[in-house]
């Protein structure tokens, strides 16, 4: 039997990181859709990330995307983040929307270009000194998109210099957290395109350095949850951006496409021991035809649902059944957790921390929605400029 008073206590110590880029105009490739309301800074952004916690109680800290969310004090950025109950989490680089970029940014063949990139990947680490920031989050654009463009090998001697350089900056208490993408926008080869290649650099690196794994970011029938438990069992999940997809972009709400996906990943992580460890659980979404504040807090309740339900698989009954062979029992084990409606649980984790029941009912409810409307008037809102 499962300890429910365990469960709901575990539920009150989840914390999922919100993106700081979710908030403002965002979208897919080919069209960003504005909306009204949205933050024309990251000081506004930062203000809705507060009432998206205040709802949940489970979203204490916001993933800045450098420079998306360049300012000219991040000490005062992070004092102000304070302020609304929250904190800073994640420092996001981007070595991909500049034009020095076109051939890559930290395996490009030109040197100078290189340089560019890795000066901008240390200055994420001064802005982590400045916020209080854990994680240097990296993702990389790098690639090739015909056979004979560049040297496959000389591209990851180049990508392993960079990460060196910059793995030496970091702090005690700091990591990097490498990010892998099968492909998009290189289509021949993608310098790193898989939990393997990041894994290995990370391993050369040194134990400040781990694996993220975005949710979105794999081809069709990959078993993430595999992915997930082994990562685990190395001690190298730094991280997840949770997301969905249905064909190949990936930046739809976290259970969205397959929430018993979700489920199965989230069971390993709490198997593995992920779910009390350093393991950062961050969103990484783009609303585009759906309002921002609600979307956001909807995947927070997913993620919140898909966790309880991993929390409530009996381990006990499951280990016996896998042991004895009883494969149509070990199944049903997972598939009773899977089909429980948790919506009551959760309801009463957030009653007991204080919370409306209903979050998505609470927003609506109080009025933000219409104040940001009435008065972010004017300015340039914010957004990645698709």
């Amino acid at each position: 039997m499962t300890d429910l008073a365990a469960v709901k206590a575990a539920l009150k110590t989840q914390a999922v990181e919100t993106p700081s880029w979710a908030y403002g105009n965002s979208g897919t490739r080919f069209k960003v859709f504005a909306q009204a309301g949205v933050p024309r800074s990251p000081w506004e952004k930062l203000q809705d990330a507060a009432k998206v916690h205040e709802f949940t109680g489970v979203a204490p800290t916001v993933a800045l995307h450098i420079p998306w969310d360049a300012v000219d004090d991040y000490a005062a950025l992070a004092e102000y983040a304070g302020e609304r109950g929250i904190g800073l989490g994640a420092v996001n680089s981007n070595t991909f929307q500049d034009d020095d970029y076109k051939l890559g940014s930290i395996c490009h063949p030109d040197a100078g270009v290189r340089r560019k990139a890795v000066d901008h990947l240390l200055r994420c680490v001064d802005i982590m000194d400045a916020t209080g920031s854990r994680d240097l989050k990296l993702w990389f654009a790098d690639g090739t998109n015909y056979p004979g463009q560049d040297d496959v090998r000389t591209r990851q001697d180049r990508l392993a210099q960079g990460l060196t350089e910059v793995y030496a900056r970091l702090g005690d208490d700091q990591r990097m957290l490498l990010e892998y993408k099968l492909f998009e926008p290189a289509f021949y080869t993608t310098d790193v395109p898989d939990w393997g290649t990041a894994y290995a650099h990370c391993l050369k690196l040194g134990p400040k350095a781990q694996v993220v794994v975005d949710t979105g970011h794999h081809a069709p029938g990959t078993n993430i949850e595999f992915i997930v438990a082994t990562l685990l069992r190395e001690g190298r999940l730094g991280g997840f951006d949770f997301n969905s997809r249905f064909y190949a972009d990936d930046d739809l709400m976290v259970g969205a496409a397959d929430p018993f996906q979700l489920f199965r990943i989230m069971y390993e992580v709490v198997r593995g021991g992920g779910f009390t460890s350093e393991v950062a659980f961050m969103l990484d979404q783009c609303h585009n035809i759906e309002a921002k504040i609600p979307a956001i807090i909807r995947s927070v309740m997913n993620v919140q649902e898909a966790t309880a339900k991993a929390l409530l698989v009996d381990r006990a009954a499951l280990a016996a059944a896998q042991a004895s062979g009883d494969v149509l029992g070990a199944n049903g084990v997972l598939m009773d957790a899977y089909n429980t409606d948790v919506r009551p649980l959760l309801r009463e984790v957030r009653e007991e921390m204080g919370l409306d029941p209903d979050p998505m009912a609470a927003y609506a409810r109080c009025g933000w929605a219409e104040r940001i409307v009435a008065e972010r008037v004017g300015g340039e809102q914010s957004g990645w400029g698709a």
